[in-house]
């Protein structure tokens, strides 16, 4: 798929079929999120790939509307250091959403859809994943092939009109 397409075919998937991802899918996947750009190339995130499907139901509990993560074949936890500083808070932020839309159009671009989680329970997250005392999971993204239809370009997607989102110059 071209990159173009890529983008316009990517949409949150949170429905997969049974199907597990090939490893060399999955470590591309994983490669275009440590590519990502980040702040002054700090690259502050860690990713923990997960698999097996008992700790995949386990780490759908992190958060209520995390239950696709449970019927995923791969999940891809984002852990990164924490921080008291508000700007670098903000640098971590800013640079796991790049990540994110990388691994995203990556996986969009194999014809694998990927849904977003955020994660209310840090405790049991770190005890499922095992990151240090001195470390977050701040999101996480199931992966695995659509259950309803394959990923194609979508002609008209459900986003405010162009037009009243780009302001060229000045608002």
């Amino acid at each position: 798929m071209e990159t173009w397409d890529a983008i316009r075919s990517r949409r949150n998937v949170r429905a997969y079929a049974d199907r597990p991802i090939p490893a060399s899918d999955l470590d591309r996947i994983l490669e275009a999120g440590w590519r990502a750009p980040s702040s002054m190339n700090e690259q502050r995130w860690d990713f923990v790939v997960c698999t097996e499907r008992a700790q995949l139901q386990q780490l759908a509990k992190v958060w209520e509307h995390a239950k696709h993560v449970a019927v995923s074949a791969a999940t891809v936890a984002l852990v990164a250091p924490l921080s008291s500083n508000p700007h670098i808070k903000e640098s971590i932020e800013y640079d796991l959403g790049q990540a994110t839309m990388s691994m995203m159009v990556a996986a969009a671009d194999l014809g694998i859809g990927s849904g977003h989680a955020a994660v209310a329970d840090q405790e049991l997250a770190r005890s499922l994943l095992g990151f240090p005392a001195d470390r977050y999971c701040a999101y996480l993204i199931a992966f695995g092939y659509p259950a309803d239809r394959p990923l194609r370009p979508i002609a008209r997607p459900k986003r405010r009109p162009i037009e009243g989102v780009v302001h060229r110059g000045r608002w």
